[in-house]
């Protein structure tokens, strides 16, 4: 089987990780795995395995015939089998499957406003399904979702899976004292409601002045970047709260932090929450998504409400307060998502639904 992966960027993302981490899985277990960025590269680059084949493309509009024609070759070159598409990365791949007509496309939804489906309309998206042989959902809102909306009878749920970064075992830098550091991984974008956290920070520096905050995540230089800023400056946070944008070795920080956040308005099953889990951190997250799929006690983390600063805050003293329970809480979501986010429990689920649509698909094309 030859597979290859397609996204636009290779920007840090919940999405262009995902297109990594199932190029690099699948390098270990198929003939031919590839990866191929659309637009720009970024660092998750230093991320892709040396067995995978990888490809930019540089494609520079929408419809980018030069693009298009540069994936061909490398689609006909390789002898792919199958285009795994993630995100809006599904055009292009539609485009080239009107020149390589026996190709198969897979796409991958990793819609991360999960909790607003009804007013998601994406017309060149449903008539792009037309050609889809299969389609993943990161989360079962999403699966019902394209089961209602798409042209497409095969759509599976299968949620994101992590593997230990090549280089997590780099060294990073953080500010604030050793055993008293709160982490937060997530890109600085509305819906990850970075002010709950901010705000939070202040109760939690006026009881515990020693413990700090620590912001990983791309900043987009924008309005909301702009406002969190000024939040920083206006609560008088800038001793306590840290931001470090986006790094290729998260890794390396969360092995130095204690307590993990999230406090997302709204999620699909987001990486960040697996990635804590695989470091051992206790997690405080927002009780939206598939969140509580993978926490699912409160011996694995603890759940809030959105946008809920009481229970944030309470939550936050309890773990500073109780060095016990934060190391339980750990290594109980560990064991959770070792035995059921891990790479290679999700990769044996995925070639075993790919080869139940090929064969499906070429008996039918036998029997027509």
């Amino acid at each position: 089987m030859r597979i290859a992966q397609i996204i636009d960027s290779l920007e840090p993302g919940g999405a262009e990780r995902m297109a990594v981490n199932y190029a690099n899985a699948l390098s270990k277990t198929i003939e031919f795995s590839g990866l191929i960025a659309t637009r720009k590269e970024g660092l998750l680059l230093n991320q892709i395995d040396e067995k995978v084949s990888y490809l930019l493309l540089k494609k520079k509009k929408s419809i980018d015939f030069k693009a298009v024609f540069r994936l061909r070759k490398y689609l006909k070159n390789n002898k792919i089998d199958i285009i795994h598409a993630h995100s809006s990365s599904f055009f292009i791949a539609v485009l080239v499957k009107f020149t390589l007509p026996k190709i198969k496309i897979i796409w991958h939804d990793h819609y991360g406003i999960s909790q607003d489906l009804v007013s998601r309309k994406n017309i060149s998206l449903k008539l792009g399904s037309i050609f889809f042989t299969g389609i993943i959902s990161v989360n079962t809102a999403l699966k019902t979702w394209a089961e209602s909306y798409l042209f497409c009878a095969n759509i599976i749920y299968f949620p994101n899976f992590i593997d230990k970064p090549l280089n997590s075992d780099k060294k990073l830098l953080l500010y604030g004292l050793e055993g008293k550091r709160i982490i937060c991984v997530a890109n600085l974008r509305q819906q990850k409601n970075h002010e709950l956290l901010l705000n939070a920070a202040v109760l939690i520096r006026d009881k515990f002045p020693d413990w700090t905050f620590h912001l990983f995540g791309k900043d987009f230089r924008d309005s909301y970047s702009e406002k969190l800023n000024s939040m920083v400056m206006d609560l008088k946070l800038r001793e306590t709260v840290f931001f470090y944008g986006a790094v290729n070795n998260v890794g390396a920080a969360l092995k130095q932090c204690n307590i993990a956040v999230l406090a997302s308005f709204s999620e699909g099953l987001p990486l960040a929450v697996l990635e804590y889990g695989l470091y051992k951190l206790p997690v405080i997250a927002t009780n939206v998504g598939e969140i509580s799929k993978v926490i699912t006690s409160e011996k694995e983390g603890v759940i809030i409400e959105s946008n809920n600063i009481k229970q944030l805050v309470e939550s936050i003293q309890n773990l500073i307060e109780n060095e016990r329970e934060r190391q339980e809480i750990g290594i109980e979501l560990s064991k959770r998502i070792m035995l059921n986010y891990s790479q290679e429990a999700i990769i044996e689920e995925y070639l075993s639904w790919i080869n139940s649509l090929t064969n499906f698909v070429f008996l039918k094309a036998i029997k027509n």
